[in-house]
Parts: C-alpha cells; sequence; structure tokens
C-alpha cells in the first residue's frame, strides 16, 4: 500500500461523530446540522429541467474537457463575473466534476519528486483537508501557514521562511476563505504573483465560495480578475478553482472548473485522460443552464444576507464573532465561555441538539499554535427560521454556563 496514506488523519466529520458518541440530546428538540458547508436552499428548477431533458446524453461517453459549450458558457461566465475579457475556452478553461476532486488530482499533477528533498506544498492554516491529502499522497511536505485574527485572518506570506519558498512547488489559496471568509486583497495576490515568479511554484486558487457576499456592488476579488489588474494576461502560474454547489445548491451535481495558466492545464487535462474524470453530459446540460443565470444566484445572496443579518447578532451577543466578508460561516471564538472548542461543540450538541464544528478539527499545530483552537465554525446553511433557532439556542446555551 501506499505508504504515504498512513500520514492522513480522520476526516473533520469523523472526528466530530466521534465527539458526539454517546451524547443524546433531549427529544423534544429537532436536530439542527450547522457542522457541515452543505447548501440547503432550493435547486433552481432550471437546472433540473435541462439535466432531465438531456439524460439521451447518458448513451455516450463524454470527452474529458468536456463540450465547446459548456467551456464557452464557463469562459463567458468569468469574464461578466470578474468584468475581464473571456478566457480561451479550449486552453483555459477545463470543466470539472466538482472543486474537491479537482484540488486534490491538481497536485499529483503539478508536484514533482526531487532526489534530495521533499518538495513543500503551503496550505493556509485552518484550511479545507483536501489541500493537506492532496499533498501529502502527491509526496509533498505541508507547509501550514497560520491564518489569526491579529493579522485579519489573512495568509501572512512574509511569515514564510525563505528556505521554504525555495521547496515550495504548490501553494494553495482560498478566497473567500474557509472557515474565516477572508477575501484576498489585490496587495497579497501581487506580493503571492512575485513569489511565484522568483521561485516557480504553482498557485492554486480555491474560489468555491466567491458568490456568497452581502453587497452586490462589492463581489469579492478572484485570482484572475487580480491577475488581469496587475497585467498578467497569461495568468502564469495561476489557476483558479469553481464549482456550482454553493453558487447554485446543487452540491450533488459535482461541477466545476478549473480556468487560468494554459500551459498548466494543458499538463491536468492529460493526467484527467487517465484519471477517467469526465462529467456526464447531462450534468453539462445542466451546468450550461446555471453558468447562464445568475437571476438564482442573486436570490440565493438575498437569502444569505437575510439569515446573517438576523443570526449574527444573536450569536455575537455571547461569543466574538462578526460578518465575514464572504462565505456563509461564521468563525466565532469561544473562550469566553470557559470551554475548549470541542468541549463548545459536545455540550451545546448534547444539550441543544445544535452541531457546529470545533476549529481545532480543522487546523494543525504549527508555529507554536493551533488557529483553530477556541474557534467553532458555524454554517449558516439551513433556512433561516432554522438558523435563528440554533442561535436562540447557542445564546441560551452560553447564559447557563
Amino acid at each position: 500500500m501506499n505508504p504515504n496514506l498512513d500520514k492522513l488523519q480522520p476526516y473533520p466529520f469523523e472526528k466530530l461523530r466521534a465527539l458526539f458518541a454517546g451524547c443524546t440530546p433531549p427529544a423534544h428538540l429537532n436536530e439542527i446540522k450547522l457542522h457541515i458547508g452543505e447548501p440547503q436552499h432550493p435547486t433552481p428548477q432550471l437546472v433540473k429541467d435541462a439535466l432531465t431533458a438531456s439524460l439521451a446524453g447518458l448513451a455516450s461517453y463524454p470527452a474529458t474537457n468536456g463540450s465547446d459549450a459548456l467551456r464557452q458558457a464557463i469562459a463567458a461566465w468569468i469574464g461578466r463575473r470578474y468584468g475581464i475579457p473571456a478566457p480561451d475556452a479550449a486552453s483555459q478553461v477545463l470543466p470539472v466534476n466538482g472543486s474537491r476532486e479537482a484540488l486534490f488530482a491538481f497536485a499529483q499533477t503539478v508536484v514533482a519528486p526531487r532526489r534530495h528533498e521533499q518538495p513543500v506544498v503551503i496550505s493556509p492554516n485552518p484550511f479545507y483537508q483536501i489541500y493537506e491529502g492532496a499533498a501529502l499522497l502527491a509526496g509533498a511536505r505541508p507547509f501550514y501557514l497560520n491564518t489569526l485574527p491579529e493579522n485579519g485572518f489573512r495568509m501572512d506570506f512574509s511569515r514564510v521562511p525563505e528556505e521554504v519558498w525555495q521547496q515550495t512547488q504548490l501553494i494553495y489559496v482560498c478566497s473567500p476563505g474557509n472557515p474565516t471568509g477572508k477575501v484576498m486583497p489585490l496587495e497579497d495576490w501581487q506580493m503571492l504573483f512575485e513569489l511565484s515568479d522568483r521561485h516557480g511554484f504553482v498557485i492554486a486558487a480555491d474560489e468555491c465560495y466567491s458568490e456568497i457576499y452581502f453587497d452586490e456592488t462589492q463581489p469579492p476579488l478572484g485570482g484572475l480578475e487580480a491577475a488581469r489588474q496587475l497585467g498578467r494576461d497569461d495568468y502564469k502560474n495561476l489557476v483558479m478553482f469553481s464549482s456550482l454547489s454553493k453558487r447554485s445548491n446543487v452540491p450533488g451535481l459535482r461541477s466545476g472548473f478549473v480556468a487560468g495558466d494554459a500551459t498548466i492545464l494543458k499538463q491536468f487535462w492529460l493526467y484527467r485522460t487517465y484519471h477517467g474524470c469526465a462529467m456526464s453530459p447531462p450534468v453539462q446540460a445542466a451546468s450550461i443552464a446555471a453558468w447562464n443565470d445568475e437571476a438564482h444566484v442573486r436570490d440565493n445572496r438575498r437569502r444569505y444576507v437575510e439569515k446573517f443579518a438576523q443570526a449574527t447578532p444573536i450569536i455575537a451577543r455571547h461569543l466574538k464573532t462578526a460578518l465575514p466578508d464572504a462565505g456563509f460561516y461564521l468563525w466565532a471564538n469561544v473562550s469566553s465561555t470557559g470551554l475548549s472548542d470541542s468541549e463548545f461543540a459536545r455540550r451545546l450538541h448534547a444539550q441543544y441538539n445544535v452541531s457546529v464544528l470545533p476549529g481545532s478539527f480543522l487546523a494543525r499545530d504549527a508555529g507554536g499554535c493551533n488557529p483553530g483552537r477556541n474557534f467553532v465554525r458555524i454554517a449558516l446553511v439551513a433556512d433561516l427560521d432554522e438558523c435563528l433557532a440554533a442561535a436562540e439556542r447557542i445564546a441560551a446555551f452560553c447564559t447557563s454556563l
């Protein structure tokens, strides 16, 4: 067996199941799940209609690079969304089966083994655990860059030692961030591009939360957009990852894309021809319908704006938290309760049947601390009434301590 499998840690939700073992929440309280970032809003009818109307496509093998129509729809959406020239649909866009599988597979393409030193993959900390698993199974050493309250949860690239940059082959950035909701500003992109030019590493920009934000006039800055603003029209060493799961409430569709540096995408495409991960034709048709429509996306944002506006103040009266830049998580500090993040989550579940995710489950010890410790991640993905009920239960729990 691949010895690197032994380096993988249990997924956060496996740790949560173990944490909750033996808990018996009150029977009169319905369970409210705020621990997992699974969208709960209805799937748009136009997506379902396009999917069912295209079932005849199941009789055909799909191409690894998807249909011309899908790539063109994605390229056009990128141009509209970020106000930049649409990327070349043939060479700078590649459909994928959700961002998760692509984020993992990308490291297997990019990371090159070295004889005398282990390559490095940099990840934010806390982080989406796929980054770590992808690095380890590619034979790389993860370097965890803490995102902390004192620097506004930014990835502070100046904190990475020069010798680490020299060994780095890939860096994952997540903007808007999971779990903090932090959006990378242009000056951070500029610093990252300069470091990439100096050291030759590839940037994997995870942007799957980009369409959940709170001000229609201020959409989050994207990596391709930042590159264009800085004159990097070829997107050198930059590949962005996006998905319909959060944007269009279709996590089960498993549909997303990667876009950016054509040279890198050509190699990623080659890897994927062997990987066997072509997108089903009906899913491609449903994806085209989703990428071509913005009305359902605006309605989706409206629902999140309403939930955050009403639930955040209730929770913030008891836990240190605030509206994020974007995304659908509250990153709440529980130190004022006198409980650890894991004990807070366990007792909240046991007493009030609300599940949240301990922040320490999303992070690793690095730089002398676990940056997720004393935090919990609260996913406001349920409907408004459930989110408000959960917020009131969290408030009652905090008051009872």
